[in-house]
């Protein structure tokens, strides 16, 4: 969530340069040497799929989701993904494949109500 302390771990044997490249949040660049303390950032703002390269092995990249509210989820190998304890009211969720981009669904829950939503990508 936004505000919330992230924990970076090298747990490697050779040196990481975490550099996370947002769009709406400060950019940082920082080396983490082997069995260094983890490194404890965080990110002000919302932003989905912020980008986070190491500078020392290019191949290596990940995204961070920041988002304003703990209702989020990500989905398990199967695809599945499950998000507890939403208020009754209406909500749009939204979908992200970091090649295929972004789908929203819209979905109303009433009171102990449980709702299925399926989203399916399509390969460019």
């Amino acid at each position: 969530m936004a505000g919330q302390t992230l924990k970076i771990v090298n747990s490697d044997p050779t040196t990481h340069n975490i550099h996370p490249t947002p769009a709406d949040n400060r950019e940082w660049n920082e080396s983490q040497p082997p069995q260094s303390p983890a490194l404890e950032k965080t990110f002000a703002r919302e932003e989905i799929m912020l980008p986070v390269k190491c500078n020392q092995h290019p191949w290596m990249k990940m995204y961070v989701n920041v988002v304003k509210t703990p209702f989020y989820a990500v989905t398990g190998p199967d695809g599945k993904f499950e998000i507890k304890g939403l208020p009754p009211g209406d909500y749009t969720l939204a979908f992200v494949q970091e090649k295929m981009g972004t789908q929203e669904q819209k979905v109303t829950l009433a009171a102990k109500d449980s709702k299925t939503v399926d989203a399916t990508f399509k390969t460019p």
